[in-house]
């Protein structure tokens, strides 16, 4: 039996991907999580600046120098969480699958 659409050529950009639909959707997702990433970190860094500056600026009020230290404490405390959360996704990948990077760089079966 024919197809009715035709054929859809891959077009020249998600080449490089692959043309299997188990493997490009892993990687799909793994760009995303690599974006995710990026994002957090320069939230991070831009939260650190803000606080670093009302740090700064807080001059001799208590108030001001304590919510800084809270905003600093508070991003670093998200940082470490993120990097954390790779951390455990590594251990629990190699303890349930056998693979460290099983859930991050996920392959996903396609009949």
């Amino acid at each position: 039996m024919q197809n009715p659409f035709g054929t859809v050529d891959v077009p020249q950009g998600v080449s490089n991907i692959g043309t299997e639909p188990g493997p490009a959707f892993g990687k799909l997702i793994q760009f995303g999580l690599r974006g995710l990433i990026v994002v957090a970190g320069l939230y991070a860094l831009f939260n650190l600046v803000l606080a670093g500056y009302s740090f700064m600026s807080a001059g001799d009020d208590s108030k001001k120098v304590a919510g800084a230290w809270a905003q600093i404490w508070q991003t670093m405390l998200g940082l470490a969480v993120s990097a954390g959360s790779f951390v455990l996704a590594a251990i629990f990948g190699q303890l349930l699958f056998g693979r460290w990077d099983f859930l991050l760089m996920p392959s996903i079966p396609t009949p």
